[in-house]
């Protein structure tokens, strides 16, 4: 079984109304404001509503995982909501994160924590599964998430269009090999 299979991540589209909100929330000062306040309301919200809601996913759509890594330098348990998008149409079974951080000038510090430890855990609604976060390099399939992205919420071009001075940390969520 595959990651999305495990999570039932399998989110709609999202409605006029919400795509409406999206083109608010990818504005300079919408994403100043998103970036700052949401992920401080959005633990405590998943947690209380028992996972079934973050602000993200109900105002514009924007399918929100929450993924729980080691962090790179303090070596403790750290969870943020991360949009999730679902790759390569229904019949992947991967879900991509993209460090755009609202198009802020740093990374997200979730991406340094991937890079140092791909294990981790992702939550979407009520369910958990464990990942492994593999970075994504090849130009091609940048390019290919950018687009998936994009068509998941229209804010992530113009967070492209602003990030100049570094480049987006991607990876590919993905279940872990029974393997080994």
């Amino acid at each position: 079984m595959g990651l999305r299979a495990e999570l039932g991540f399998y989110p709609a589209s999202a409605n006029a109304v919400q795509r409406t909100m999206q083109r608010a929330a990818q504005t300079k000062t919408g994403a100043w404001v998103f970036q700052r306040t949401l992920y401080r309301i959005d633990r405590p919200l998943h947690r209380w509503s028992k996972g079934r809601y973050t602000i993200p996913w109900v105002v514009t759509g924007l399918p929100i995982i929450m993924v729980t890594s080691i962090g790179a330098k303090s070596g403790l348990p750290r969870t943020m909501p991360v949009a999730g998008i679902p790759l390569a149409g229904e019949q992947s079974e991967d879900i991509a994160v993209l460090g755009t951080n609202y198009a802020q000038a740093k990374s997200p510090a979730w991406v340094f924590n991937l890079a140092a430890h791909p294990e981790c855990s992702v939550a979407w609604l009520n369910n958990r599964a464990q990942a492994v976060a593999v970075p994504i390099t090849d130009p091609q399939e940048r390019d290919a998430l950018w687009h998936r992205a994009t068509e998941a919420y229209v804010g992530f071009a113009a967070y492209r269009a602003r990030i100049n001075d570094r480049e987006v940390r991607m990876f590919r969520l993905t279940a872990p090999s029974l393997d080994g």
